[in-house]
């Protein structure tokens, strides 16, 4: 790519961004819109805005990137939880590492690149250039300017260590802190077990009961059974719209009435082999939670219960072998559609090919010689293309998530994200790279000593198409998530045609992690791997990361409501990607240096990775436990602080009908030995 083809990318997109800006300050303060740029407020009243008309709604105004900038973490946490602070901080810990790279990069690497003449091109034509010319590529084999590229490399991942470390460090701190200040929560005190070892004997209910009240006297209060109805619930769950207009009358119902099981009673209830235990203190949930409760290792599974309104219910009767099954279908699934993402990556690299678009279609070439046609085809277009067809991606990798037995909504997120994550890396970065066949790109990676020279001839060649996909994906992407077109149209269409009806299904949205974080960690490790090859790119990825932190605080504290809170466990995907992206420049610098013809820094490259997952290790015993349990004595501390709380007993009470299926007949649960039913709002009774 040339680099006039890609300043017509960056004027193009760069268009699209202010068209964004100005109309989202504009119809942000027009009333109508008050639901599509501000729902979070809607839902708990804070919403100001008047219908008197006012001049200045109609002038483009900056005044909301202010008040998204000016909240602190502190602020955010207290408003919105801990995961939307470690989404911004994905933001922060970026801005810092390509803030610094971006001043080596343009400033001392950039100009090596540039002043070398390995490529042997005209300097008095620079719109015409190729973009290589500003990579490593251009400076001569056996250069010792090589040396500087060298030494970039290993300051600079020493730099993004030492920020990692940084960040670890502030929100671990942030986590303990942001569980000090919590209320009780019902998941704290709960666990569920599954694989219960019901006897012909004995209901599961009772089994459950005397199990804990033996192993566990002096910490067991309380359990609610998981009882599912027959295959008809899926029409109840269907009338639940119904149900909720009905709830206020039901609750008048007199108490004394017979209650029946099931579907009009008819269809009896399906007991499942799993019920939510519940302690009387975090510590003994922990407990029982980490230590194995039987000699045989497949009965009293037991896993860490989510929040109530987080619970995913389907997989509940799921048995072992049917949620093994499903495992494996997914990851054939997952493969599958890696395969089928070569076609839209094949034809993004033809048109990113002019000599090969012509071959393919022969009757474009009149076309084709247009200066602005081919700038358009070879700069935009490729990375538009892919960026829609990436789109599809997200959402099938939730419905993929959601049948491999996730217990929880935020599992099935957390899973998706990663799925989308290594989704991208592999179509998006390696398949693009290694643009040839799929049979080339599988023959690469059965041959290990390969890989290194391998990519250190591919990578540099596409820095160009990535730089591109920067500005197309990255920049427009984060501009149009501000304007909020789809939810605009919807908002104008319902006006039009449901005007003076009730809007009772009022909804505000939830920001997708599963889609958001793992763009965010790809353009990182663009950044990280292009970072010696082409550092041209980092201007461009500090744009995104600028726009995207004002951007996405605006929505987190306007438009998003967060639907469960994790604690901020989507952190370790953040520290995953990056320590891959680490090791990925170093494996291409290893195969540079050698195809450079300077062997001395290809062999001194070799202890950088080795360092690099030393510190990986120690990361990993050092911080990631706090991501995935609070510690004995944090649990302690807080169980201590409770026991002078007057509310205590009334939570325990509450903790019984926490976990109920909207789709159960009712839950039995047991306290103090003493068994009852609580019967739901929504289920049908004769």
């Amino acid at each position: 790519m040339i680099l006039s083809a890609l300043l017509t990318s960056v004027g193009i997109n760069l268009g699209l961004c202010f068209l964004f800006f100005t109309l989202y300050s504009i119809l942000r303060k027009q009333p109508w819109n008050v639901a599509v740029y501000a729902p979070r407020l809607v839902s708990q009243g804070q919403s100001q805005q008047t219908h008197d008309f006012n001049f200045d709604r109609l002038l483009p105004t900056a005044g909301w990137v202010r008040n998204a900038w000016e909240p602190s973490d502190q602020q955010l946490i207290s408003t919105l939880g801990l995961d939307a602070v470690v989404f911004t901080r994905i933001f922060v810990f970026s801005l810092k590492v390509f803030t610094f790279a971006a001043v080596v990069g343009i400033f001392v690497l950039l100009p090596v690149n540039y002043l070398g003449n390995q490529l042997e091109y005209d300097f008095s034509d620079l719109g015409n250039k190729s973009l290589d010319s500003f990579s490593i590529s251009n400076v001569n084999d056996g250069s010792k300017w090589l040396w500087v590229h060298f030494c970039a490399a290993y300051i600079f991942t020493g730099v993004v260590c030492y920020f990692l470390y940084d960040e670890h460090c502030y929100i671990s701190s942030k986590r303990i802190a942001y569980f000090y200040s919590s209320e009780p929560k019902p998941n704290q005190f709960t666990i569920l077990v599954r694989a219960i070892p019901v006897s012909s004997e004995s209901s599961c209910s009772e089994t459950v009961e005397r199990f804990f009240t033996e192993y566990h006297p002096s910490t067991y209060l309380s359990h609610a059974v998981v009882r599912r109805t027959g295959k008809l619930q899926g029409l109840i769950s269907d009338a639940e719209k119904m149900y909720k207009k009905l709830a206020n009358l039901k609750l008048t119902q007199p108490e004394h009435r017979l209650k029946r099981d099931g579907f009009m009673g008819i269809f009896g209830r399906k007991e499942v082999h799993a019920a939510f235990v519940s302690f009387k203190s975090r510590l003994g949930a922990a407990v029982a939670l980490h230590i194995p409760q039987s000699e045989n290792p497949t009965e009293w599974i037991t896993e860490r219960a989510p929040e109530p309104k987080d619970v995913h219910w389907p997989f509940f009767s799921a048995s072992f072998l049917k949620r093994w099954i499903s495992k494996l279908v997914v990851i054939v699934a997952c493969v599958a559609l890696t395969i089928l993402f070569l076609i839209p990556v094949v034809l993004v690299q033809g048109l990113t090919h002019l000599d090969q678009l012509e071959t393919w279609f022969p009757f474009l070439k009149g076309i084709l010689k247009l200066t602005v046609v081919s700038q358009v085809i070879t700069g935009y277009l490729p990375s538009l293309i892919l960026q829609q067809f990436l789109s599809f991606v997200p959402p099938t990798m939730i419905i993929l998530s959601s049948i491999q037995g996730y217990i929880s909504f935020s599992q099935i997120e957390n899973s998706a994200c990663k799925k989308v994550l290594w989704f991208t890396i592999w179509n998006i970065f390696f398949a693009n790279v290694l643009s040839g066949s799929a049979l080339y790109q599988v023959n690469v990676f059965l041959e290990p000593k390969n890989i290194p020279k391998v990519l250190a001839e591919a990578v540099p060649a596409q820095a160009a198409f990535f730089i591109a996909y920067v500005v197309t994906s990255g920049w427009t992407s984060v501009s149009s998530e501000l304007f909020r077109l789809m939810p605009l149209l919807c908002s104008y269409i319902k006006r039009v045609f449901a005007a003076g009806k009730s809007d009772d299904e009022f909804e505000v949205p939830s920001i997708s992690y599963h889609s958001e974080i793992p763009r965010l960690l790809f353009f990182g490790l663009l950044g990280v791997t292009y970072f010696f090859l082409a550092p041209l790119i980092l201007p461009f990825l500090l744009v995104y990361y600028c726009m995207g932190y004002v951007i996405y605080r605006n929505q987190l504290l306007n438009v998003y409501s967060p639907k469960y809170e994790t604690g901020g466990k989507f952190w370790p995907i953040m520290h995953y990607s990056t320590i891959f992206s680490l090791i990925l420049m170093h494996v291409i610098a290893i195969g540079l240096f050698g195809l450079k013809k300077v062997p001395l820094a290809a062999s001194l490259i070799v202890p950088l990775p080795i360092l690099t997952l030393l510190f990986n290790e120690y990361i990993r015993k050092r911080f990631v436990p706090i991501f995935q349990a609070y510690p004995v004595e944090s649990l302690v501390k807080k169980d201590k602080e409770d026991q002078n709380n007057p509310a205590r007993d009334e939570f325990y009470d509450k903790l019984v009908d926490a976990y109920k299926d909207p789709s159960m007949s009712s839950t039995r649960y047991t306290r103090n030995g003493d068994e009852h039913t609580s019967p739901l709002l929504h289920s049908a009774e004769a």
